[in-house]
C-alpha cells in the first residue's frame, strides 16, 4: 500500500533524521520503547550512495521491517545524483524521500548543502524535480529552517509553490542553530501561508519538543499536522510514548537499555562499525541516579562491547 502523508492521523509524531545517531539500531530501540508515527533515516549524501565503494554510506539506509514507515533523508547539491539516488533508493522500498535544505552545518552549507540551498531556491527547485523523475510514485518532502541568516516567509512560500507532499520546519533560522528557542509564535503564519498556496501539503514543525506531551501543547491551535522530534528522544528514548509513568525509568530500566543496545549494535553490524562511535549513546541510558556519572566514565574508557558489558556487570 502507497504511504500517503495526509493518511495519517492529526497530530502525527515524526522522529527526526539525526546524523550520526539514528541509525538502524537507534531507531529499532526507540520503537521498542514507543513507536513515532514515521521514522527518517540519517541524512545520506546522494554522490557518496552513488560512488564505488559506498558501503559506509549505504549503511545509513539500513532498515528492518519493524521500521515502517520510513523516509530516507538525502542531501547534496547535483540534481542528476538525486535522480539517480531517488531510482535507489525507491527499488530499496522507503516510503518517501526528503530533501535535507535545513542542516546548519558550516562545512556543508559552505558547498551549497541542505541550509545552503536556502540561498539558491533554482537549485532547490531542480533538485525538487529530479527526486520526483527518479521516483514518481514516492512522495516527496523537504526538512528547511525558516531563513538563512533572518526569517524569510519568502523561502517558506516558495516551497509551498512546489505542492511538496509534506514540508518539515524547524523553526528557526540557519544562523540561529540552536543557540536561541525555536520560534514556535511564527507556526501559525506559516500554516496561513501553506493553506493559501498549498493546502494538500501537510506541514511538520519541529524544535525544542521533549516529546509527546510537549509537542502537543506547542502544537495545539496553530494548525501544524504533524510534529518531529529530534534531541528529546537522547533526553528520553520514551518520548513517543503517551504513558508518562514511563518518561522515568529506573536505574535498572535504563542498564537494561544499554545493554539492548549493545546486543542489537553487535548482532546488526558485526566488525562493519567502529565501536567508538557507539560511546555517544551512553549518556542517553547512563544519567539520573546514583553513581551514574562515574559508570559513564568508565564505560567511556572502554575499547570494546565485551569491555561495556564487564563494567555493566562490575557495577551491579
Amino acid at each position: 500500500m502507497k504511504f500517503e502523508w495526509k493518511k495519517l492521523k492529526k497530530p502525527f509524531f515524526v522522529l527526526a533524521p539525526m546524523e550520526g545517531a539514528t541509525d538502524t539500531v537507534f531507531r529499532q530501540i526507540v520503537i521498542d520503547c514507543a513507536k513515532p508515527d514515521v521514522l527518517f533515516t540519517e541524512f545520506t549524501n546522494t554522490k557518496g550512495l552513488l560512488s564505488v565503494g559506498n558501503k559506509s554510506v549505504a549503511q545509513r539506509l539500513k532498515y528492518t521491517k519493524k521500521e515502517t514507515p520510513i523516509i530516507a533523508q538525502i542531501w547534496g547539491t547535483d540534481p542528476d545524483s538525486f535522480f539517480k539516488a531517488s531510482q535507489q533508493i525507491k527499488d530499496m522500498g522507503f516510503y518517501g524521500i526528503d530533501i535535507n535544505m535545513g542542516c546548519p552545518e558550516k562545512n556543508i552549507v559552505k558547498k551549497g548543502s541542505c541550509a545552503g540551498l536556502i540561498r539558491n531556491p533554482q537549485l532547490a527547485k531542480e533538485i525538487i524535480d529530479a527526486v520526483r523523475r527518479g521516483a514518481p510514485d514516492l512522495p516527496v518532502s523537504v526538512k528547511t529552517r525558516i531563513g538563512f541568516s533572518s526569517i524569510e516567509p519568502a523561502w517558506i512560500e516558495f516551497l509551498l509553490r512546489q505542492n511538496l507532499d509534506a514540508l518539515t520546519i524547524h523553526l528557526r533560522t540557519r544562523k540561529e542553530m540552536s543557540k536561541v528557542p525555536a520560534h514556535w509564535e511564527l507556526a501559525s503564519q506559516f500554516v496561513e501561508l501553506k493553506n493559501r498556496i498549498s493546502p494538500d501539503t501537510i506541514l511538520i514543525g519541529n524544535g525544542d519538543i521533549e516529546n509527546i506531551s510537549d509537542g502537543e501543547e506547542r502544537i495545539n491551535g496553530t494548525g501544524m499536522d504533524g510534529i518531529m522530534i529530534g534531541r528529546g528522544v537522547f533526553h528520553d528514548p520514551y518520548a513517543f510514548s503517551k504513558d508518562k509513568s514511563l518518561h522515568k525509568l529506573s536505574r535498572e530500566e535504563k542498564i537494561n537499555l544499554l545493554i539492548k543496545h549493545l546486543d542489537l549494535f553487535e548482532k546488526t553490524w558485526g566488525d562493519e562499525k567502529k565501536y567508538h562511535p557507539l560511546k555517544r549513546y551512553f549518556k542517553i541510558y547512563i544519567n539520573g541516579f546514583d553513581s551514574a556519572s562515574d559508570l559513564r566514565e568508565k564505560l567511556m574508557e572502554t575499547n570494546s562491547i565485551l569491555d561495556a558489558r564487564k563494567i555493566i556487570q562490575e557495577s551491579d
